[in-house]
């Protein structure tokens, strides 16, 4: 009996060992795990204030600055939480959101000729097309979503330039009347109780629609099998090629919402709107703890992500940091989740990188 015994500790002692090592290695994993995203965002805030109370920035916490940081990450928001979609179905990111964006909103612009409503039919019908096209390729004939998309973009910025000439064209001047031109300025500009913009309003809709689809719905069980194990899913009778065609047509809604707040943010319809939001949108759900590999993550985890770009940037800014520093660090910041993510994932032995 003693022998048996022993013979028992020596078999599970290796395994024991090798749970302290992974736990070990996995020292992010548990503090990203403890704190949380939001936790990490707390963080940023502290840092804001002990800036501040030692003099190095002024106003971060003045309540201008904190409404100014929620409507700078609205619009990124929206773009993300859709984009979320298409990474956690294991296809990384979408990179046609930038010009479905600008051809959503110059196409919108272009329609205001014939009334407000009209123009917003008419140019989410063109932005989401674009996502069908995507849904299709990638979908039903499995072409490579990097590649695809990113060729995508390039053609529909050459239709752009191509219809406009590379013009600027503006509301005020192809709206059929000033109450068009009024209703298309309040997409960004209208606020509730004079403070809450209508794009955070956007926001938070999308957020609990998203979350409920991903969450509550056959799809989105569906889709986190998809992003996790392609195959299995396949072989589980799921019906691989729609399930991705819907998280690329997901991705398209956002992008094309998006377009039409950032054009009127701008007010001006041009080939160049949404320009940088790709990458800033896969950064804000990659640091929200979604990983690329598909699967893991949630709609929620991404809008802290995105929240801590917008505390980021917004601390930046008030450093006198400029553009190109502040995407530089952005960057940086980026190449650093994700191969620490990777890393981690790896410690557990979830080879997702």
């Amino acid at each position: 009996m003693t022998e048996q015994k022993t013979q028992h500790e020596h078999i599970v002692q290796p395994e024991m060992q090798l749970d302290a090592r992974a736990v070990k290695l996995n020292i992010f994993s548990k503090f990203l795990h403890t704190l949380g995203i939001y936790g990490i965002a707390g963080l940023f805030v502290i840092f804001g204030i002990v800036l501040q109370v030692f003099g190095v920035i002024n106003g971060f916490l003045s309540v201008q600055n904190m409404l100014n940081i929620v409507d700078a990450v609205a619009l990124l928001g929206i773009v993300a939480v859709g984009m979320a979609f298409v990474t956690y179905s294991g296809h990384y990111a979408d990179l046609s959101a930038p010009t479905t964006m600008a051809l959503t909103g110059i196409v919108c612009v272009q329609m205001l000729r014939y009334g407000f409503l009209p123009a917003i039919l008419i140019s989410l019908a063109v932005g989401i097309s674009v996502g069908l096209l995507n849904a299709v390729a990638i979908g039903k004939f499995k072409a490579n979503p990097i590649i695809w998309t990113l060729a995508v973009s390039y053609v529909t910025l050459g239709v752009i330039r191509l219809v406009w000439v590379n013009k600027q064209i503006y509301p005020d001047v192809m709206a059929s009347s000033q109450r068009a031109s009024d209703l298309f300025d309040a997409i960004y500009r209208l606020r509730f109780f004079g403070k809450i913009a209508l794009p955070v309003i956007i926001l938070i809709i999308l957020i609990i629609i998203y979350t409920l689809l991903m969450t509550r719905t056959q799809f989105g069980a569906q889709l986190k099998i998809t992003g996790a194990a392609r195959k299995a899913a396949k072989f589980s009778g799921i019906n691989v090629e729609r399930i991705i065609g819907a998280a690329f047509l997901v991705s398209a809604v956002s992008a094309a919402i998006g377009g039409l707040v950032v054009t009127s943010l701008s007010r001006v319809g041009a080939w160049y709107n949404g320009a940088g939001y790709d990458f800033r949108a896969v950064t804000a759900i990659v640091i929200g703890g979604m990983t690329l590999a598909g699967g893991r993550g949630s709609i929620i985890g991404v809008v802290g992500g995105v929240l801590i770009i917008g505390l980021m940037n917004n601390i930046m800014t008030l450093l006198g940091i400029g553009t190109f520093s502040q995407d530089m660090i952005r960057g940086a910041i980026f190449i650093i989740v994700v191969g620490v993510s990777a890393k981690s994932l790896r410690s557990l032995g979830r080879d997702d990188a």
